[in-house]
């Protein structure tokens, strides 16, 4: 069975915003756009753009109320979509730990074996989160997590460092950034030429890429 090119997928990102769009419609017809970015962390243009998406395609019906106010109620179709989205999500969830631990044991375990114990990731993401869980089962050091979203706090008891940040003594590093892994690994081969640039299978790193940029 062939591997995702990434994780998760862009559909797994819509599939999740598509959902949590429903269920706040669902849990409060009064809902405002606004409301809605803020609960999912997305843009507010976005927010608006899905709604009229999921207007669009029956998912949601529209009712304007006064004073100058919309009602959004959720359409039979729309609940049955609703129902096929958890289905859906929650069976994607599922598979991506499964896959992301198996894969994470399988470079820790190279680690352990070459004598690589100190390691910093690249990328605070779902796949990190799953790194830092397996690392403690390898008794690997976890000196760092490399992200300019959460950079100077704390990813899982992990200081978080900007991604250009001189990094402390390192074996090895594994890149977990879910967004933009080939320009991760292409950026860490150039920068730390002499240090290891590790990645999960399911990220389809292309090694030679990084190498044919550097020429």
């Amino acid at each position: 069975m062939a591997e995702p090119k990434t994780a998760p997928p862009a559909s797994a990102t819509e599939t999740e915003i598509t959902l949590g769009l429903l269920n706040a419609v669902h849990d409060n017809s009064a809902v405002t756009q606004r409301s809605v970015a803020r609960e999912l962390g997305i843009a507010l243009g976005l927010a608006n753009a899905y709604l009229k998406r999921c207007v669009k395609k029956g998912l949601i019906k529209v009712r304007q109320v006064p004073p100058n106010r919309y009602a959004y109620y959720l359409t039979p179709q729309g609940f049955a979509e609703k129902s096929r989205l958890t289905a859906e999500y929650l069976s994607y969830s599922f598979t991506f730990f499964r896959r992301a631990r198996s894969q994470c044991e399988e470079l820790f375990a190279d680690c352990a074996e070459h004598g690589r114990r100190r390691v910093a990731l690249a990328g605070a993401s779902e796949l990190a989160e799953i790194a830092t869980l397996v690392a403690r089962e390898f008794d690997i050091d976890l000196v760092a997590v490399l992200d300019g979203d959460q950079a100077g706090g704390a990813f899982h008891g992990v200081p978080v460092l900007p991604r250009d940040a001189a990094l402390p003594p390192v074996d090895a590093v594994i890149v977990t950034d879910l967004a933009q892994a080939q320009r991760t690994f292409d950026a860490l081969s150039r920068r730390l030429p002499n240090t290891p640039i590790l990645a999960p299978k399911m990220l389809r790193v292309a090694r030679d890429a990084a190498e044919e940029a550097a020429e």
